[in-house]
């Protein structure tokens, strides 16, 4: 089972890679794909509950790619991560198939340490559905989900949850939608996008901004009326006081 899923893996390489040539490459070349080959190992030994076994040689695996695992954590099929060096994936986190991370991607949790022991068991980490993308640099933090073909964008910070089809950016993150939901459902290296999505943040700027430009005008136009006013108040006075 365990081999015919790392099968499946060497494909999503080959698959969402350029660079990859062929499996042998893949096998002996891709520190992702060697903390993949150790955390498959880990995760069956997390099963069996032989905890401390397993990380321990998670442990070894974090040591020699610079990639750490939780042998805890659920991870689907055709899993993917790309140069690979820093990322980190946390306990309770559950990654769907076809999914793909680049470097120094973290999927951690917002939990306070000071009351660690009663998080024992508890969902921590993110959840991420099949074809998520994320661009490297990314924190998705808390037990949260990412909708299926989600993208977040490089150096994202992601603490509530993500709808499907859809793209997230900035420090928090906001949602763009997209204007084509099956042309978002297409891989895109590092979860970047070549259509046009825009922002609800800066569309209510912008509508903002298009409301104090017609109050400016207003306003010069009502300063010109002014001397009219102000001459026709002088003879309204005058009036009143004949």
């Amino acid at each position: 089972m365990v081999f015919k899923t790392l099968s499946e893996d060497i494909r999503g390489y080959l698959e969402r890679d350029p660079a990859a040539r062929g499996v042998v490459e893949v096998v002996l070349c891709y520190p992702g794909f060697h903390a993949l080959m150790v955390y498959r190992l880990c995760h069956w030994l997390w099963q069996k509950k032989l905890f401390l076994l397993g990380r321990f040689l998670a442990n070894i695996g974090r040591f020699l790619t610079g990639i750490e695992i939780h042998p805890g954590a659920k991870i689907g099929k055709r899993f993917v991560i790309d140069h690979g060096s820093g990322v980190v994936v946390g306990e309770t986190t559950v990654i769907g198939d076809d999914v793909t991370l680049y470097h120094d991607v973290t999927l951690g949790c917002v939990a306070p340490s000071v009351d660690s022991h009663a998080q024992i068991g508890q969902k921590r980490h993110p959840t991420l559905g099949d074809g998520v993308i994320v661009g490297s640099g990314a924190q998705i933090l808390g037990p949260i989900s990412v909708g299926p073909h989600a993208r977040v964008g490089s150096n994202s910070v992601v603490t509530k949850d993500i709808p499907s089809s859809i793209t997230a950016v900035g420090v928090p993150a906001k949602v763009m939608m997209p204007r084509d939901k099956q042309k978002a459902r297409q891989f895109q290296a590092y979860a970047t996008t070549d259509e046009d999505c825009p922002d609800p943040i800066l569309q209510t700027i912008e509508n903002l901004r298009s409301q104090i430009v017609g109050l400016s005008v207003r306003v010069e136009e009502l300063e010109k009326q002014q001397p009219d006013l102000q001459a026709k108040v002088r003879e309204d006075n005058k009036s009143d006081v004949a």
